[in-house]
């Protein structure tokens, strides 16, 4: 007996400790030498009583077995277990509570199974916070992955963030921590306190599965009912996926919410996402977008990383509300016809110390290496790809984005970042990979099994990848060898001819290579053609200052460079701002300067923005083809002396074509002859140089009638005059334009 009672002594000090791994072992009702016992963890109770759930009869009186607060006693005879409460007076005030050690697990042995496997593809309806009713009665479930903890327990304002009040159980099979808290509602904040190895305390944890949290500064989760939203988007739903499809016009306005615009009263406060759905759906709807990309809206603590270094990947930031109002954003997007990509961050985290790294006291979801584990770059994290619960995590949450929220695609950040062990490393800070090489081979599998989960579970989806290098095949189906996604961002286009566009004109035809060398490899990957928020972040300049000469230089060249980019193979996407000439680098701190519209020439960029995403999607030679060879033919790439290019566009379909033709210098090119494949009169759709644009107007009149040829080995010709820094397309009468 009396190593019995020095067991249950050191039991009971290490549950006040909390220090005791397996709380259900102590705590709860159990039978012991023939009756029925009832032990509890009341740090602030003066008494405690066992009450009869049922009717709420009082049935033993709980002595303290411990000055800290553990109560223990007998309450009937072994055998005769029965639904039970707590009666708990603290300070003269009594109150009845359910007792989280009467109820049993609530994983199933499929999830544990699954989870250990790394095989589990809906996570999110297991780990994290769940409300649910349990045994009748009603609370919160909560589970955690920390396979190497001692002790992990949930914590929040209802325990008085004391650690020791509320240890959970622990499942060694997979390493998850499981409790429920009855009484627990939505609402309440929360944090995981983690006893690592060696009984050291971690910093408070935020779920890593938490639906809502706390807007920064705050970093606790918030439980969240998911599951009561009523979708009204189903007509999009069923056929979403003909809006992103390589055959389609796919022109994205790139967005961040939190500087898109702001709140002209109450501090300039970031818009709500109620607000949002009022203001900018029905402005990229007239604008003629198709998608919208958000930046990264996972929840984040430092507004300066613009979400790119999110803590809560399951959590769409509380900035502009709660998940069902950014549901409700997505649905009327969906509803006004405009499809919603997401910026997802599989690459890195940060190192808050509230968030992944070190979660269980161990390198848990980060390599222990930091020649592996470490972006020297960014200060930040590497998931370990190779670790199945890791990849399961990530692979998990991408699917979540799109079943819950109903995300058209995702726009993988810093794809470059994953696929090289040596990105950004110095010889000797780097692992080579088991063959010797620089490729990340554990990445590489994550992203091909992530796109083939996509794609197989939401065929309407579409993924597009960041990818700076030359890594083959990065939009070809994995069964080809690829790595699955549907497009790969163009950033050789990109820096090519920006840095062609940035040059006096004077000089362009010394780097006339710059605009014609990107179609050697514009067919090699779905291409989109980015302009993004990359381009205009802090250093960098706006895009219209980029542009060299004067004021109305600047617009010029910029809005020829548009009409370049969208007569281009490729889809579009345009960062917010840009669109109308933003003159500033962008500030996340601040709305965009929407005041520079009262300015026709501002204005007029915008105009042409908007009839160039109308001909883009109206005319199939500009958009059928766009990632297909045949959908495109030079006309003339040799004129660099004039800094002129001209080429075609064509659909699938005899008679879908499309001329255009870009002057690059301020001269005026009169009697200007180009090849075409067909005679008749061809209608000037967009000259860049039109007053209406803030132009000088010069141009073709509307329209232009074919002469014989043959011409650059076609056998009509067009003779036109090129509108200085202008670019001109046209489309045959006969295509019905």
């Amino acid at each position: 007996m009396a190593t019995s009672k020095t067991a249950f002594d050191k039991a009971a000090t290490r549950i006040a400790e909390g220090t005791h791994g397996d709380p259900f072992d102590f705590l709860g009702m159990h039978e012991t030498g023939g009756e029925l016992v009832v032990r509890t963890f009341q740090p602030q109770a003066d008494s405690v009583a066992v009450i009869r759930a049922e009717d709420g009869t009082e049935v033993a009186a709980l002595p303290r077995i411990h000055k800290e607060g553990v109560f223990a006693g007998p309450v009937g005879k072994a055998g005769r277990p029965f639904a039970y409460r707590l009666r708990v007076s603290t300070g003269g005030r009594t109150r009845d509570i359910a007792d989280p050690y009467r109820f049993p697990p609530i994983l199933g042995e499929m999830d544990l199974h699954l989870i250990a496997e790394g095989k589990h593809l809906r996570l999110d309806e297991k780990l994290g916070a769940h409300p649910m009713v349990l045994e009748g009665v009603r609370g919160t479930g909560f589970a955690v992955w920390a396979p190497n903890a001692e002790r992990v327990s949930v914590v929040g304002d209802f325990n008085q963030w004391d650690g020791r009040v509320h240890a959970m159980r622990f499942q060694p099979g997979c390493g998850v921590w499981e409790l429920f808290l009855p009484e627990i509602e939505e609402g309440t904040l929360y944090k995981y306190e983690v006893l690592g190895q060696g009984e050291k305390l971690m910093a408070l944890k935020v779920d890593p599965f938490a639906f809502f949290c706390e807007q920064a500064p705050g970093t606790a989760g918030i439980v969240y009912d998911l599951s009561r939203y009523g979708w009204a988007d189903g007509s999009w739903m069923y056929q979403r996926g003909e809006s992103i499809k390589v055959e389609a016009p796919v022109s994205i306005y790139e967005v961040h919410l939190g500087s898109w615009r702001r709140s002209t009263e109450e501090g300039r406060r970031y818009l709500t996402y109620e607000e949002l759905a009022e203001t900018l759906i029905p402005y990229v709807r007239d604008m003629g977008f198709t998608h919208v990309e958000l930046m990264p809206i996972s929840e984040h603590p430092f507004d300066g990383s613009w979400g790119y270094q999110p803590l809560g990947l399951f959590a769409p930031t509380s900035r502009h509300g709660k998940p069902d109002e950014f549901r409700n954003f997505v649905d009327r997007c969906h509803q006004a016809g405009i499809g919603v990509i997401n910026d997802w961050v599989p690459g890195h985290f940060p190192r808050d110390p509230q968030g992944l790294g070190w979660f269980d006291g161990t390198n848990l979801y980060e390599h222990a290496d930091p020649r592996q584990g470490a972006h020297s770059d960014w200060g930040t994290l590497i998931y370990n790809y190779g670790r199945n619960e890791v990849s399961n995590y990530l692979l998990n949450n991408a699917l979540f984005w799109i079943e819950e929220y109903h995300l058209d695609g995702l726009r993988v950040d810093a794809v470059a970042s994953m696929l090289y062990l040596d990105y950004s490393r110095r010889e000797g800070e780097w692992i080579p990979n088991k063959y010797g090489g620089n490729e990340n081979l554990e990445a590489i599998e994550f992203l091909k099994r992530t796109n083939v989960h996509l794609y197989g579970e939401f065929p309407g989806v579409s993924t597009m990848a960041e990818e700076s290098t030359s890594w083959p095949m990065v939009s070809r189906p994995t069964y080809l060898g690829g790595l699955g996604f549907g497009y790969k961002w163009n950033m050789g286009w990109m820096h090519d001819t920006l840095s062609y566009m940035s040059k006096e004109p004077v000089y362009r035809k010394y780097h006339h290579d710059q605009l014609t060398h990107t179609i050697v490899y514009a067919f090699a990957e779905n291409f989109v053609l980015p302009l993004s928020h990359d381009e205009v972040v802090h250093g960098k300049g706006s895009l219209l200052g980029k542009m060299p000469g004067d004021r109305w230089q600047k617009f010029a060249n910029l809005r020829a460079y548009y009409g370049l980019m969208f007569g281009y193979p490729g889809k579009k996407l345009l960062f917010m701002g840009c669109e109308f000439g933003q003159e500033r680098e962008w500030n996340h701190d601040a709305g965009l300067d929407w005041h520079l519209l009262d300015d026709p020439l501002h204005a007029g960029l915008q105009g042409l923005v908007r009839d160039l995403n109308t001909l883009y999607r109206g005319e199939p030679a500009l958009h059928s083809l766009d990632c297909e060879g045949a959908g495109f033919e030079w006309i003339d790439t040799t004129d660099w002396e004039k800094s002129v290019i001209s080429f075609l566009r064509k659909g699938r379909k005899p008679g879908e074509v499309a001329v255009v033709v870009c002057n690059f210098t301020p001269v005026v090119r009169e009697n200007y002859r180009i090849g075409v494949p067909q005679g008749g009169l061809w209608r000037e759709r967009i000259n860049t140089d039109a007053g209406l644009y803030g132009g000088s107007n010069v141009g073709n009149a509307g329209a232009v009638i074919a002469q014989g040829g043959p011409h650059h080995g076609r056998p009509h010709m067009l003779e036109l005059t090129l509108p200085p820094l202008g670019t001109v397309i046209f489309v045959p009468d006969s295509a019905g334009a």
